[in-house]
């Protein structure tokens, strides 16, 4: 993993998209560059002050070259925009039946939970040629999940989540960066993934002591926490029932964060503004708990009056 290497290994899905259109951009870019700068240098020493070069009868331009050069400029942005655009959106759409990866960044280290319960700080263990999905945000400031060898980077944001996806075709370990500044230990936030074969990624999250899976973890905390208290049909409190709440055309990550913390922000209408916040009384992996389990109840419909 500590190899120099002018450039990272090419150890993801998306690592190869990625790697043809930064060196077709490079070699495009050089060779404009060629093209203006070699005859303008040329031009230069020909017609330096003193040279005998004929300067007599200069041209006065072409329609048919200038309007070539035009056009086809217009035509290569055009096409390399449209490249792009594909690679990004591939990128960025998630694609189903993920593993789904809960991250928190805090100064200056990575606190990783997978769906099963299993915590790691600056260590991601996935398995090889299985897309892994991660949900990030920050406990303090900004910071960004850099995996060079996946040609992956997202920036963690305190406040809100954001995330990022990858399929490991080939096993073994990468680094993990820091790719925002901050603060004065920035550049000692690091950590690797470690790519394991199926049954060794298995094994691994069976290893160790046993731990509850994030969705049990926010349906504990959702007792202890009283939610059940407000949010059950039989309660003498008029609050939403949470039952297949989940995929309804709202905006789903913020809107569940903000219900937490900032129950007064939105409203359901018909009820009134009597749930307190747990704004500073929840850690951000006990919010991402509850965020799981109401995930994982979003598909059971509603209780019957």
């Amino acid at each position: 993993m500590d190899q120099f290497r002018l450039f990272p290994p090419q150890a993801s899905t998306s690592s190869h998209e990625v790697d043809a259109l930064f060196f077709a951009l490079t070699l495009i870019s050089l060779f404009f560059m060629a093209v203006i700068f070699l005859p303008i240098i040329f031009f230069s020493v020909k017609y330096r002050r003193g040279s005998s070069a004929n300067r007599s009868n200069p041209t006065s331009g072409s329609f048919w070259v200038e309007s070539g050069w035009t056009l086809g400029a217009v035509i290569l942005s055009l096409g390399l925009f449209a490249w792009g655009a594909v690679v990004y959106f591939r990128i960025e759409r998630r694609p189903s039946n993920a593993i789904d990866v809960q991250v928190v960044g805090k100064q200056w280290m990575w606190k990783i939970q997978h769906a099963e319960g299993k915590r790691e700080i600056n260590e991601l263990h996935v398995p090889v040629n299985r897309t892994v999905a991660l949900t990030m945000t920050s406990q303090d400031v900004i910071h960004s999940f850099f995996v060079p060898a996946f040609r992956v980077k997202q920036d963690v944001i305190p406040g809100r989540y954001t995330g990022e996806w990858f399929k490991a075709t080939r096993t073994g370990e990468y680094h993990i960066f820091c790719a925002q500044y901050c603060g004065t230990q920035h550049s000692s936030m690091i950590g690797r993934v470690v790519v394991m074969e199926p049954r060794a990624y298995e094994e691994w999250l069976k290893s160790g002591e046993p731990t509850e899976s994030i969705v049990l973890a926010g349906q504990r905390l959702f007792h202890d926490r009283g939610c059940s208290g407000c949010h059950a049909p039989n309660s003498q409190f008029h609050a939403p029932l949470l039952q297949g709440l989940y995929r309804k055309p709202v905006p789903l990550s913020e809107y569940l964060r903000d219900s937490i913390l900032q129950p007064g922000k939105q409203i359901s209408a018909g009820y009134q503004n009597i749930m307190p916040s747990f704004a500073g009384h929840l850690s951000e992996e006990e919010i991402m708990e509850l965020i799981a389990y109401l995930k994982a109840i979003g598909n059971q419909p509603p209780p019957s009056p």
